[in-house]
């Protein structure tokens, strides 16, 4: 089994930002500059630079657990990636908090799965606690929790007002968002925070606009030392949408495996494993309800899933060790014979790394499960990859490689040490509910009773010390054991 591919911890860091920025509706740059304002209201109001620094890392991973609970968002709303972008920029004081009061369960989703992420990167702990509390508020109405001001780390504040600076001076022009931040203090966030706004924010935003967040560096020597799992970004990616639990982890198989096939070298067979996972950053854009949609699609839709690719290139590119990565990852939807998206060019214009990636990443699509559409049998899948190749869509020789040896990008199997945290059953049970099904639809799958699947996984949540299906989902997929 190939080692798991690492970046620089703040790289991965940023990648999770640009996927929060999406799934929120937001340009792709928000989290930085909520970052870059947290740091310096923190000085602003005496804090020293640790206190800096861990209100600009929980600023880029504030939404970095938004994906997770995108479902019930979806449930919620019909647009996740609209209504979240709406909720965000919403001017009224008493609307916005009536509307928090509305959502406790997929905050208390939110919060766990940003603070595992944290403690997964190896955040300091005052990072990952500010995270795990990021919707409490200063009047103790917040959620998961409804915790005092008292017992709220003071980043959250410091957050919170700069997210709300940031998209409201957007929004609605630097005159109104004081305004209506005016309108939150000690309620959302404590008076002399909001008082420290009011003082600087003309200088901070003039700084924003002249690129003072454009290339923000880490924080401490202590990030730009650690790496992180690039498999994390991934699997963060795919908790957006569960039956693609695991998506991008098996295409960057089957891309490796197919990379070697047609005798890419090792440096290429490494970035081909690289763009297949992040390849589905700008997913994130695009709303559960078109996923799910097994029908026809309004033009606009179709729009929005054209555009995915050129997101996934316009993120990543903005990380310099992924530029290389991003480049390939564009490709992932283009066809030889000119067919495909975003750039729909044909032939010579499509390297061999991204000719590979598509063919990987079709070649997993027709064996996933999607809503309204089963997943192909083997012969069935292979059949239909042949076909693309014949008809001039994808690249014969990638494709001879996948048909002939389908089993080269087989999923592993978990290590023994992984293994014996769960049962046998309560992996499988897991390997349902992962996939969103309901204990209902578990039991009926497994053949055992809804409470037998209760049961496992109250279990399942015990031992790998979680509360919520999408933290338990992703740390399995941390732990190899989905």
């Amino acid at each position: 089994m190939q080692p798991a591919p690492h970046i620089p911890v703040f790289d991965a860091i940023k990648a999770l930002a640009f996927v929060g920025d999406l799934s929120m509706g937001q340009p792709i740059d928000h989290s930085a500059r909520t970052a870059w304002i947290a740091s310096q209201l923190a000085a602003a109001i005496g804090r020293d630079q640790a206190v800096q620094g861990h209100a600009a890392c929980a600023s880029l991973l504030r939404w970095s657990g938004c994906t997770a609970n995108a479902p019930e968002f979806s449930d919620l709303m019909g647009d996740d990636v609209g209504g979240r972008r709406a909720m965000l920029s919403n001017a009224s004081a008493s609307a916005a908090a009536e509307l928090a009061a509305s959502v406790g369960p997929m905050a208390e989703i939110h919060c766990e799965v940003s603070g595992d992420i944290a403690r997964t990167l190896g955040m300091p702990p005052e990072v990952e606690r500010t995270l795990r509390h990021m919707f409490e508020t200063f009047d103790g109405r917040g959620k998961p929790h409804g915790l005092r001001a008292s017992q709220i780390p003071e980043e959250v504040f410091i957050v919170s007002v700069a997210g709300d600076l940031e998209i409201f001076s957007r929004v609605h022009g630097l005159s109104n968002a004081l305004r209506y931040i005016a309108d939150r203090a000690d309620a959302r966030y404590p008076a002399f925070v909001v008082d420290a706004v009011q003082k600087h924010a003309v200088d901070w935003l003039h700084a924003l606009e002249q690129g003072a967040a454009a290339d923000m560096q880490s924080p401490s020597s202590a990030l730009r030392e650690a790496t992180a799992s690039l498999e994390l970004i991934a699997d963060v990616i795919d908790l957006k949408l569960p039956w693609m639990t695991g998506f991008s982890r098996r295409v960057a198989d089957a891309a490796f495996a197919c990379a070697a096939g047609v005798g890419l070298g090792d440096v290429e067979q490494g970035q081909v494993r690289r763009a297949a996972l992040i390849h589905g950053i700008g997913r994130a854009s695009v709303p559960n309800a078109v996923w799910d949609s097994p029908g026809v699609r309004s033009e606009a839709d179709k729009e929005r899933l054209r555009l995915v690719p050129y997101w996934t290139d316009r993120a990543a590119r903005r990380i310099g060790t992924l530029r290389t990565e991003a480049e390939i990852a564009s490709f992932v939807d283009e066809r030889l014979d000119g067919s495909g998206f975003f750039r729909g060019i044909k032939g010579p214009a499509i390297d061999v790394a991204g000719r590979v990636l598509a063919v990987a990443a079709h070649w997993v699509l027709l064996r996933t499960s999607q809503p309204g559409q089963a997943a192909l049998d083997e012969a069935d899948a292979i059949a239909a990859l042949k076909r693309e190749a014949e008809l001039g869509r994808l690249d014969a020789a990638a494709v001879a490689v996948l048909t002939g040896h389908p089993q080269a990008a087989a999923v592993t199997a978990p290590s023994n040490e992984a293994a014996a945290l769960l049962s046998s059953r309560e992996i499988e049970v897991l390997g349902r509910i992962s996939l969103g099904d309901s204990n209902k639809e578990a039991a009926r799958v497994l053949g055992i009773s809804p409470s037998t699947v209760r049961a496992h996984l109250e279990n399942i949540f015990r031992k790998l010390e979680c509360t919520t299906r999408a933290a338990a989902t992703l740390k399995a997929l941390t732990l190899g054991l989905l």
